[in-house]
């Protein structure tokens, strides 16, 4: 493994002077991009099988938006208090799921029995179908708060699935321009943490950094050399994979003590926050040798 602790991050640093602040998902593109490029990696990757199964529960997530309900969103005093208060709008902590929820929920659980799956991810899969509504509130809890028992990893990454799917509708139905900073580490809309963070190639914001939600999908500008999660500008470093292309880095914060992926689609347009950060999973493995653990959060690598 490379290690440029010692040194800045050399990639240019941007060309805009006032990026925007937050990018929304939108939710049927977000699957589609997602997909192609789980399946793009798959025919490379020395774990395909997983990241194709993976393409194939994208895709369901797609497949399942048909007139869905529209989500229940917050009211005007509501996103005025957010705001106000410097909150994201979408309460994780309160969510109480709606009509639209439940059809997401009973229409991706119930098509995911068709997707080829090992026996321990199926036999997860009956165990989320099988519990009931105080089981199943459990495990939104768990995924919703980051607190994801470790003996039933499998059953919360069929219900983090399902709960992307809602709050990506949620976060595409808000106003960009009304967001702001919520908090170190924290997605604008949802609270939720980042997945990992990317230097894009966008249009108007080539070479600026943003983070990208594990739950919801939205974008928000993170300025770089700065750990996402503490804020501190201290002590931070850059590793990669010996040899690698430079594409995905594992950025390092000596004051919290963990590391979030960086993405460097200015080098390579098609990286996708979700797919990349799985399919990076060998940096993951190097870097638990260290002394830095993992910050980012994704549902398809719970326990790594």
């Amino acid at each position: 493994m490379s290690d440029d602790t010692a040194r800045p991050d050399p990639t240019v640093i941007g060309e805009v002077a006032a990026p925007p602040f937050a990018r929304l998902p939108d939710p049927l593109q977000l699957c589609i991009d997602r997909t192609l490029r789980l399946r793009a990696l798959a025919a490379r990757s020395e774990i395909g099988p997983y990241l194709r199964f993976l393409a194939d529960l994208v895709e369901l997530q797609y497949r399942i938006q048909d007139d869905l309900p529209e989500p229940a969103m917050p009211d005007a005093a509501a996103l005025a208090r957010a705001r106000a208060h410097a909150m994201p709008p979408l309460d994780r902590t309160g969510f109480a799921p709606d009509a639209a929820f439940e059809a997401i929920f009973d229409r991706f659980t119930g098509a995911a029995a068709e997707i080829e799956m090992p026996p321990a991810a199926a036999g997860a899969l009956a165990r989320v179908r099988a519990a009931d509504r105080a089981g199943r509130d459990g495990m939104l809890r768990a995924v919703l708060s980051g607190a994801v028992p470790a003996d039933a990893l499998a059953e919360h990454a069929f219900v983090a699935a399902a709960l992307q799917v809602h709050f990506s509708r949620m976060a595409a139905r808000l106003d960009a321009a009304a967001l702001g900073p919520v908090g170190d580490g924290a997605c604008p809309c949802c609270g939720g943490p980042p997945v990992s963070t990317m230097v894009v190639g966008w249009r108007g914001a080539h070479g600026i950094r943003f983070c990208a939600c594990s739950l919801c999908g939205t974008y928000w500008h993170q300025v770089r050399i700065k750990c996402v999660l503490c804020g501190s500008t201290k002590g931070i470093g850059y590793q990669e994979v010996e040899g690698g292309a430079g594409t995905v880095k594992a950025e390092t914060c000596d004051s919290c003590h963990h590391y979030v992926k960086v993405l460097y689609q200015v080098k390579d347009p098609d990286l996708e926050p979700v797919a990349d950060d799985a399919a990076s999973l060998g940096l993951d493995l190097l870097m638990s040798e260290g002394p830095y653990e993992r910050g980012g959060f994704n549902p398809f690598l719970l326990g790594y």
